[in-house]
């Protein structure tokens, strides 16, 4: 019979059944100090084997390289996560982290299908292909700016249908899987999600110049020849 009990928990939309939670057992200070540690153990030592590898790259193309550098991490390993594992029955630091962030999106922990569908894909697709990046920025590969359209636009696609299936469920629906506390909502769903969506526009615009640029020398060489 206690098997039947479904455990009480702060998400939202209330009531909402999560099969197999467990409450986390980190405070949230401390899940957020894990992971900018993290994010800062991934980011140093990639920032000094980018400087040692390609000493005269210019700031604007070391800036890139880390985002991606920062990107591949989350994707593959934090995203990854989220993709092969049952957050809300699990008690690793992972799976408490998914746990911290679903207070502003209860879909994480309800497997819903849009979130599973588009996280498996952005983990990945994107997360390797991000690694990818860095090495074609460091070394000046011609291909660099094609891949870079690529993940851009898969992960500025991906963030606008999470963003529209979120406001869709909430205007359409009545279902709101945000708590109400404001700080939730602006600070992780919001702030959080909104990197990806300036930074891969910005991208974008950056490739469509190059490859514009590129085609405007291509023609002029073509003529004088």
């Amino acid at each position: 019979m206690a098997a039947n009990i479904t455990a009480t928990h702060p998400y939202y939309p209330l009531g909402v059944d999560i099969p197999g939670y467990v409450a986390n057992t980190l405070s949230t200070q401390t899940i957020l100090a894990i992971f900018s540690t993290a994010c800062a153990g991934a980011l140093l030592p990639a920032l000094f084997l980018i400087r040692r590898a390609a000493p005269k790259l210019s700031t604007a193309d070391l800036t890139t390289a880390m985002w991606f550098v920062l990107c591949g991490c989350i994707h593959l390993v934090l995203e990854g996560n989220f993709a092969v594992t049952h957050v809300a029955s699990g008690s690793s630091v992972l799976n408490q982290l998914w746990k911290e962030y679903s207070l502003s999106d209860s879909r994480y922990l309800t497997r819903d299908a849009f979130m599973v569908c588009m996280e498996t894909i952005t983990a990945f697709a994107w997360g390797p292909l991000s690694f990818i990046l860095v090495y074609l920025i460091t070394t000046n590969h011609p291909a660099r700016y094609f891949l870079q359209t690529v993940v851009s636009l898969g992960q500025l696609y991906g963030d606008v249908l999470y963003y529209g299936t979120f406001f869709h469920e909430d205007i359409y629906r009545g279902l709101e899987f945000s708590r109400p506390e404001r700080y939730y909502f602006y600070g992780y769903m919001v702030l959080l999600n909104s990197f990806w969506i300036v930074i891969p526009t910005f991208l974008l615009v950056q490739s469509g110049k190059a490859t514009v640029a590129a085609f405007a020398k291509a023609g002029k060489t073509g003529k004088r020849d």
